[in-house]
């Protein structure tokens, strides 16, 4: 080899090393919280924040009642949704293993399509459980803090004592933007909102909280719209994409998603009113966080067990989620961070979700102590699957008051 051609290659491999080690130095940066991202929206580098899957082990004491409490389960759903024309996406787990499962009727009329296990239904507020999950993780893996100033995040957000803990809780104060846009030259409602757009009209606006933050609970959607620029913010990814890199794909969620108003709103299967009508979208369908996750039964299952690792928070901060923070009035009911709760003076605890959106309402029922897990989803308007709490009484000492309707065999 000659001098003059080891002295060229010499040159080709600096070359090459120049270019190659700051690109690696460059994937190896960590975000700073509240700095803005290089890119609006990038792809997940290597400190992105995942969620872990979980199998739980059977118990061979609660194995043996499998059987019965399947059959109860099953008499329960035939008793309260005997007409066929209900639709319902309904399943109840312990211990990780599916006790019973019930899919019923058309879950897309025009298209005939009919409701099945694979059939992604807008799961409405129970959206909050998986957004809360989201920036638990992040304050876990040290990118934010739970008592955090949200202006320390969101530079312009005109709020200056509310916290990432007031919003998760809903204690913030703020205006529900559902209400605020029905107030005359606010918003023209033949136009779609975003979520940045509700903070930007907050700011331009300077509307005033209801109340001072931290004073008193007030359930508030404009929370975690917010706290769905909070997660953009840090993770430098869309709602939708970073929920995909942080819970969905990790778990094998995959039917679940978070709806595009742009691409998706002629796929996604539609909700109804009761007399069997189709609801039509409005200006507030593109707003995310507080809702507008669509997923099934089963993958809100791999969710349920995710929480359940011992990867998953701290116990420390696992302990924050599940207590009340609302003692103004008596009452057995509070609300966590991301979740509601039943506090019963005799010692029970009892931890869920509803939501409601258009015709779509759903349920997710956690019972800690006994690793159920109880899904119940509809795309046609009824108050039914609120009803699947009471089966919580087949595996623990739940006192809920019971209907004829819902007695349990």
């Amino acid at each position: 080899m000659s001098l003059k051609f080891r002295f060229f290659l010499t040159l080709l491999i600096a070359a090459a090393l120049a270019v190659a080690i700051p690109l690696s130095c460059r994937k190896e940066r960590t975000p700073i919280v509240g700095a803005e991202p290089e890119t609006p929206y990038g792809a997940p580098d290597d400190t992105m924040v995942r969620m872990m899957p979980y199998r739980l082990t059977p118990r061979a004491s609660e194995a043996r009642k499998y059987t019965r409490r399947t059959e109860s389960v099953k008499k329960f759903v035939q008793k309260n949704w005997r007409n066929q024309q209900e639709t319902l996406s309904f399943l109840i787990a312990q211990d990780g293993k599916i006790l019973y499962e019930h899919y019923q009727g058309t879950a897309d009329k025009r298209r005939d399509i009919k409701m099945a296990a694979d059939t992604p239904l807008h799961i409405a507020s129970v959206s909050k459980v998986l957004t809360a999950t989201a920036v638990l993780e992040l304050i876990h893996a040290g990118k934010l803090e739970l008592d955090q100033k949200v202006n320390t995040v969101l530079t312009d957000f005109p709020y200056p004592d509310v916290t990432v803990r007031t919003l998760l809780n809903h204690r913030s104060g703020l205006r529900n933007y559902a209400y605020y846009l029905d107030v005359k030259g606010v918003w023209d409602k033949s136009k779609v909102i975003s979520n940045q757009e509700i903070l930007d009209l907050y700011i331009k606006n300077k509307v005033p909280l209801d109340y001072p933050n931290d004073r008193r609970f007030t359930y508030c959607n404009t929370n975690y719209a917010f706290l769905a620029l909070i997660i953009e913010k840090l993770t430098g990814l869309s709602y939708a994409d970073a929920m995909n890199e942080m819970i969905f794909k990790p778990l094998g969620m995959k039917n679940t998603y978070v709806y595009n108003h742009e691409t998706d709103r002629k796929k996604i299967i539609p909700s109804y009113f009761a007399n069997g009508t189709e609801i039509a979208l409005d200006h507030l369908d593109a707003v995310y966080g507080d809702k507008n996750i669509y997923s099934t039964p089963r993958d809100l299952l791999k969710f349920d067990m995710a929480r359940y690792s011992p990867t998953y928070l701290t116990p420390e901060l696992k302990k924050q989620v599940y207590v009340g923070y609302s003692y103004e009035q008596k009452g057995e009911k509070n609300y966590g961070l991301g979740i509601r709760m039943i506090d019963w003076v005799t010692g029970q605890h009892f931890y869920f979700h509803n939501g409601w959106w258009h015709g779509n309402t759903s349920s997710y029922v956690n019972l800690k102590k006994e690793r159920v897990c109880i899904i119940a989803l509809s795309n046609r308007y009824s108050k039914k699957p609120y009803r699947v709490k009471l089966l919580a009484k087949l595996f623990g000492d739940y006192p809920f008051q019971m209907g004829k309707d819902d007695e349990l065999e």
